[in-house]
């Protein structure tokens, strides 16, 4: 039996993959369905850089919106809602578009995931004794793959991949290697921007004071009103937390914003090493828009 055919936009924030996806949704009768571990949450819009309310009308979007900030959201929950978007989308015979710069995510979905032991309470309360930045130091030196794709503040990633090594003596990195699936389920082209490193930091430079003009302190404060506690992971993410260190007085709002930039920055250096590890993924400069184009075309029809 034939794979479904789909088409990953992948690669660092502010690269342009969703102009990108909605050109190539809009011109292939697709439909996208996001990738990105913190759209899927309500009330979290400016920092997320979400869709505007223009672009979803254009293009219908899935996995955006679906869940509180202080719900549990995993890679495995992801790769089961997006098989079971990516079902309903094809049930249409409309084609899928997957676009995001969670690569543990994209990788779940198109690879799969280790079944990796169960957890161990004693060891956990063990490792959460530690600060979380001596813990991503730690799994730097441990296994700097998996390191690469975690942001530093996401602790409980961070701990899970420490105690995955130390319950098993292998690295998170290298069971997934050995754990994908035997046979991948979808016949996937994956596509990524290449921009040069500066244009890239200038991108996001302009984005961050682009989520600051449109109050991005504002939107943190209101999280905090509702009751999202500052340690609540996604109010860990980028942006919430340099935000929250404003609105704490731990920092001014010039400071907050130099280090939001820088960040982003060093995320986005994380993401170009995930991505680029994969060999799977086809790389073009944005100028080359109609090599993408004839790649797609050739892929779904």
């Amino acid at each position: 039996m034939d794979k479904e055919r789909i088409v990953v936009i992948a690669g660092p924030t502010a690269s342009g993959k969703s102009a990108l996806s909605i050109d190539l949704a809009l011109s292939f009768n697709g439909e996208i369905v996001s990738a990105d571990s913190m759209q899927v949450f309500k009330r979290m819009d400016i920092g997320t850089a979400k869709p505007s309310k223009e672009e979803l009308q254009r293009v219908p979007h899935h996995l955006i919106d679906i869940i509180e900030p202080d719900e549990d959201y995993t890679a495995a929950r992801f790769r089961n809602d997006a098989i079971k978007a990516i079902t309903d989308i094809r049930s249409r015979g409309k084609n899928v578009f997957i676009v995001g710069g969670t690569g543990l995510y994209i990788k779940a979905l198109t690879q799969g995931l280790f079944p990796g032991p169960e957890a161990d309470p004693d060891l956990r309360k063990a490792l959460e004794k530690e600060g979380t930045d001596a813990l991503y130091e730690r799994l730097k030196l441990i296994d700097p793959e998996t390191a690469a794709s975690i942001h530093p503040n996401n602790r409980v990633r961070v701990v899970r991949a420490l105690e995955v090594y130390e319950l098993t003596g292998t690295t998170m990195s290298a069971f997934q290697k050995d754990h994908g699936f035997k046979d991948e389920p979808f016949d996937c082209l994956k596509v990524s921007l290449d921009i040069p490193r500066e244009a890239l930091y200038r991108r996001i430079d302009e984005r961050v004071d682009g989520m600051i003009e449109a109050e991005l302190a504002e939107e943190t404060r209101r999280l905090h009103d509702a009751g999202f506690g500052w340690d609540l992971k996604p109010m860990l993410g980028l942006g919430y937390k340099e935000m929250s260190m404003f609105l704490r007085g731990e920092r001014t709002l010039p400071e907050a914003i130099e280090l939001l930039k820088r960040n982003t920055r060093r995320y986005a250096k994380r993401q170009m090493t995930w991505f680029k590890g994969d060999q799977a993924v086809r790389w073009f400069s944005p100028e080359e828009k109609d090599k993408i184009f004839e790649s797609v075309k050739g892929h779904l029809c």
